[in-house]
């Protein structure tokens, strides 16, 4: 793989990644800064999609027609919705889905599919690099909604429906859009709060750590796939 695309939805997700790689081209295309830069014989293209799974689906689909990257990683912090899981560790997605819809108009109707399986490779590698680092990851499923969780009640719902790892709110939007492409993807993200009646202020004091973590995370899987 020589290209290598890195979606994150806020700015925060991407600042380390940016100040590691230096230096970039910037074009903008639909309302996107998509940064280009050479990396250690990678080309690596990053881009700031915005929040929620609208933002994510365009940002993905924009960043597949004007680069053609060789896949997709999607970027960032998450909720952790399973109690093995604490604050700092990393989840890597094998599928996402939506837990804010019904996955009966996903799978009865155009794509026909409502859960989307990550790549092997990609899943393989960010293993590595958090085995090589030292850093506790987990192997599993991410939901995402158009909702910050910071409610225990819903968290147990969601939980109770979908039994994921961790919870954001672009991981289904890319996964789907990359479904529909045929392109491999894998989100990796670092927990910055349990999403419960604790999850608002968890998420203040651990975002920026959490964001650094994963950057370096990614990065480093860049260099190995």
């Amino acid at each position: 793989m020589n290209t290598i695309a890195i979606i994150g939805a806020m700015p925060s997700e991407l600042k380390d990644i940016r100040l590691m790689l230096g230096d970039a081209e910037v074009r903008n295309i639909s309302g996107f800064d998509f940064y280009i830069n050479e990396y250690k014989g990678k080309r690596i293209i990053n881009a700031c999609c915005g929040i929620a799974k609208v933002n994510a689906a365009i940002c993905t689909q924009v960043m597949t027609d004007n680069f053609k990257p060789d896949c997709i990683i999607n970027a960032g912090i998450a909720g952790g919705m399973d109690d093995r899981i604490k604050v700092c560790d990393i989840v890597v997605s094998d599928e996402v889905l939506p837990h804010d819809l019904d996955l009966h108009f996903l799978k009865d109707y155009p794509p026909y599919c409502g859960i989307f399986k990550a790549d092997e490779k990609l899943m393989s590698a960010a293993e590595k690099v958090c085995a090589d680092n030292g850093v506790k990851s987990f192997r599993g499923r991410i939901v995402s909604g158009d909702q910050f969780i910071t409610s225990t009640e819903v968290k147990n719902g969601i939980c109770e429906k979908f039994s994921p790892l961790a919870v954001d709110m672009e991981s289904a939007a890319v996964g789907h859009c990359c479904f529909l492409n045929k392109m491999p993807y894998v989100s990796v993200r670092c927990i910055s709060d349990n999403a419960d009646d604790e999850g608002a202020m968890s998420f203040d004091e651990f975002e920026k750590i959490a964001a650094k973590r994963v950057a370096e995370i990614v990065l480093e899987m860049a260099t190995i796939l």
